[in-house]
């Protein structure tokens, strides 16, 4: 599948088949996910892995679709505003990367943004100065949906002189 296919298939999967995933197969796409451009090779990403106990405490309303992997992407705090954007925004480039390598493999995934909440922070036990990029709820599809129009990106651009 060439890369512009494997984005443009690529869906939020809402239930997941109780299949296991592989540990190795996750390593490999988070390992994937780690060559995410980022400015100063600063790799500002760190993972947390949820368990059931943690699970049910977030009290997602469908437990992430049921999906046999959950973890969260944070992104590390930086010196200045700046430098903080510039790691929210190559920490959400390794959630992307993670999602389209592990799509390539045929594994759905669901980006839920409820860990930025006060209380699921709290949960988490995630550092003040921390983002939290997501939590990610990883499996084999129960279902895949149909792709969802998109507004035509002629109407996004604006050319300056």
């Amino acid at each position: 599948m060439t890369i512009t296919n494997l984005i443009k298939t690529r869906r939020t999967i809402k239930m997941f088949k109780p299949d296991p995933i592989g540990e190795s197969d996750l390593m490999n796409w988070l390992e994937a996910a780690s060559y995410a451009p980022n400015h100063r090779m600063t790799e500002p990403w760190e993972l947390l892995f949820l368990g059931p106990d943690t699970r049910a405490k977030l009290n997602h309303k469908t437990d992430f679709g049921s999906a046999p992997v959950v973890f969260a992407i944070l992104s590390k705090p930086a010196a200045t505003s700046f430098e903080r954007d510039e790691n929210v925004m190559a920490s959400s480039c390794f959630a992307q990367n993670f999602l389209l390598a592990a799509h390539e493999a045929g594994v759905g995934s669901y980006w839920a943004s409820l860990g930025a909440l006060p209380h699921n922070r709290d949960i988490l036990g995630v550092p003040k100065d921390y983002d939290v990029i997501g939590i990610f709820g990883v499996g084999y599809p129960a279902e895949v949906p149909n792709a969802k129009p998109r507004t035509p990106i002629m109407s996004k651009i604006t050319y300056l002189s």
